[in-house]
């Protein structure tokens, strides 16, 4: 499925200024699309759910209480992995300096309510100053301090690229860096300075990340700590929930449930 504002340039907003922003709300079961461009920069929000964002350069994987910067031009497709809530901040990069690559931010609670309110309001015409004022706020609050565990970076190299879609494909799946160097014919130091070079992590890094963001997309489809464990090659859920802990700051139990309880109370004092 491909929402037909992949087509259309969003309108600047009335009264803004050189700040030119609008908020698309997305309430779906499922969500996918091609292969695409903006001519505005988007800041995708995750509100419940979780979206993946997939580049030439990456896939970034957007939990609740985090956002996907994505400047206006770079090609990308999107998906959700199960029932999502996001909204998509479209910014008109015109006056404005931001960010040239992708990543996925953290949200701080005043830009998650403003992007709810900016998103309530609509185009109300009685709203344009406040709206105005708002969108201006808004800005300002933007903060682009990368969230590094949820990115997982693609080689450019073809076939150090297939082999990690791959793995990519098949995360329970052990694989040794004797295994790994065999597969791409090359010894094991070349193997280890070609692949931090063309990912800027270690093999053993870059298969903890790819890890981690399926299990957030197995987590927010509803699949138990065990099975996602298992789906990811861990021996046990301990073992997962301690990495899971280490990366991202809570055990997997804790994860989702605190941050669905953040946005329903901020969606409740919109309602």
């Amino acid at each position: 499925m491909q929402p037909n504002h992949h087509r259309k340039r969003v309108k600047r907003l009335d009264s803004v200024g050189a700040d030119h922003v609008a908020v698309l709300s997305w309430d779906l079961r499922q969500f996918a699309s091609t292969r695409h461009t903006h001519e505005q920069a988007q800041l995708i929000y995750a509100i419940s759910g979780v979206v993946s964002v997939a580049t030439a350069d990456g896939t970034w994987v957007v939990p609740p209480s985090r956002a996907v910067w994505v400047p206006a031009g770079i090609e990308h497709e999107s998906k959700s992995h199960g029932a999502v809530q996001f909204r998509v901040l479209m910014i008109d990069e015109t006056d404005v300096s931001l960010p040239r690559s992708c990543m996925v931010v953290e949200v701080t609670a005043l830009l998650r309510e403003m992007t709810l309110r900016l998103a309530a309001l609509g185009d109300a015409p009685k709203d344009a100053g406040f709206r105005a004022t708002l969108t201006r706020l808004l800005l300002l609050e933007l903060s682009f301090l990368p969230v590094e565990p949820l990115r997982l970076p693609v080689p450019q190299r073809a076939d150090l690229a297939r082999f990690c879609d791959g793995l990519q494909n098949d995360p329970a799946r052990a694989v040794s860096l004797e295994e790994a160097s065999e597969a791409l014919h090359m010894s094991r130091s070349t193997f280890m300075r070609l692949f931090h070079r063309e990912t800027g992590l270690s093999f053993a890094h870059w298969r903890k990340q790819a890890r981690l963001l399926h299990a957030l997309s197995l987590l927010a489809e509803g699949k138990s700590i065990l099975d996602a464990a298992l789906a990811c090659g861990y021996d046990s859920p301990s073992a997962f929930s301690a990495m899971f802990r280490r990366s991202l700051g809570r055990p997997p139990s804790e994860y989702f449930a605190s941050s669905a309880a953040g946005q329903s109370l901020a969606l409740k004092n919109l309602s």
